[in-house]
């Protein structure tokens, strides 16, 4: 069975889902700062997506853990995923109401970005985000993404879409190296 790793930064842990994950999900999904991904959510599809983030890992590979602190305080979540809509493999955050303006967004992203870069057999890798999170524009800025105004969008989506430069050529020797 295939499982998230388990993946520690300077000041968190992103580990597989647990159900104990759920709840505070919920409760994410019941505030203003879920308004940029789906909210107003029924429980039945945070479930069925909760689901999916798990089982991901089954059938792809690849899905969603929680960002927690060290202590085991669940903050967000990251998750590097295709689900069948999505054209392209997406790279996704969310942080709980109190942890954002700390970094722990851009740690987590870091982290799964170059994790996603080694273990994955990418084509590319793309940010999904909505026009008006400017919160989310700045991190993928911030992570080198740039808008592509070309790429096939999710269906029924309106978002924009940041673009991750996954190699470069070195132009002193010719050699294709890990850029993510």
């Amino acid at each position: 069975m295939n499982k998230a790793p388990v993946i520690k930064t300077k000041r968190l842990v992103l580990r597989g889902h647990i159900l104990a994950d759920f709840e505070p999900l919920r409760a994410f999904f019941d505030t203003d700062r879920a308004k940029f991904v789906g909210a107003p959510i029924s429980d039945a599809r945070l479930w069925q997506g909760f689901a999916a983030d798990v089982g991901a890992w089954e059938l792809l590979g690849m899905g969603g853990w929680a960002i927690t602190l060290p202590d085991g305080t669940m903050i967000g979540q990251i998750s590097v995923n295709q689900p069948k809509h999505f054209p392209e493999v997406e790279l996704g955050w969310m942080l709980f109401e109190g942890h954002s303006r700390k970094g722990y967004a851009a740690e987590a992203a870091i982290a799964v970005r170059d994790w996603a870069v080694a273990n994955l057999p990418l084509t590319s890798l793309v940010s999904y985000i909505d026009p008006e999170n400017g919160r989310s524009i700045l991190l993928a800025a911030k992570l080198g993404a740039r808008i592509d105004n070309k790429a096939t969008k999710p269906q029924n989506e309106t978002c924009l879409v940041f673009r991750y430069k996954l190699a470069a050529v070195d132009d002193t020797d010719g050699s294709v190296e890990a850029y993510a």
